[in-house]
């Protein structure tokens, strides 16, 4: 059976969109932040009008800018997995089986490296992000105060919006596929990674509906450590799978010379 073109290309569409969405997040996706009434109000609730200075608050505020989260941006991880290897496959299909064998070990490689190393920089950079906005928000009262100045109001609406245009994306790309050739369906590993990036675009949306508003940078902040983990580990795998490539093209040069 033939590729069917125009439903491939219509699938690297999706995925090239859901991509470009969740790398753009933090341009059209920002996050409110509390207004000098709403942290005037904090002070006043936990009666430390003397000991905190509402202007200082502000600079604070000022200094660490409206963000829309880490767990949308975080997707991009896990997506562009999944569009790089699906890109593989269907060059597979198009171009021929020896051009493609010596080409796709090294592209595999080249591109499992740079997700490692970016993978473990934003794994990082999460756990680090957690744990700052944790031991601030249980430092009553003055770390609770600073945590709601930056961190205590989240643009839910815009991320569940977001969230539904990616599942959306996604959803697309997977019927797509599954019509352009009975071979993606086949691939067991591949479904692996589409059924992981649907999960990931589900828990980041569940982790933000869950709590309270005020808790949610926490969640989401949560959410991006788990899709890094995600992340890593495929890369891990696209990693081990492009090394067994490249020893399979040096073993059959090997064997004709």
């Amino acid at each position: 059976m033939e590729l069917r073109k125009p439903l491939f290309i219509a699938a690297l569409v999706a995925l090239g969109l859901c991509v470009l969405v969740e790398l753009g997040a933090s341009l059209v996706l920002p996050r409110p932040v509390a207004s000098p009434a709403d942290l005037q109000a904090s002070i006043r609730a936990e009666g430390v009008e003397d000991e905190v200075n509402l202007q200082e608050l502000l600079s604070v505020q000022k200094d660490n800018p409206p963000t829309p989260g880490m767990g949308i941006p975080y997707l991009a991880l896990v997506d562009g997995l999944f569009l790089l290897t699906l890109g593989l496959m269907g060059a597979s299909l198009l171009i021929p089986e020896r051009v493609h064998g010596q080409v796709q070990g090294v592209v595999s490689l080249v591109g499992a490296i740079v997700a490692l190393l970016a993978g473990i920089a934003m794994l990082l950079a999460a756990i680090g992000l957690l744990l700052l906005m944790v031991s601030l928000l249980t430092a009553v009262p003055f770390g609770t105060i600073a945590y709601l100045a930056v961190w205590g109001f989240f643009n839910r609406g815009g991320a569940g919006a977001t969230l539904g245009l990616l599942m959306t994306l996604k959803v697309s790309a997977g019927i797509s596929l599954a019509l352009a050739h009975p071979r993606f369906l086949q691939n067991k590993g591949l479904v692996l990674l589409y059924l992981t990036s649907l999960l990931a675009t589900a828990l980041v949306s569940l982790l933000h509906g869950w709590v309270p508003l005020i808790l949610v940078s926490i969640t989401d902040a949560l959410g991006a450590i788990i899709v890094a983990i995600l992340g890593l580990i495929w890369a891990v795998v696209l990693l081990l799978g492009s090394l067994v490539s490249i020893f399979r093209v040096l073993k059959l040069k090997r064997s004709v010379a």
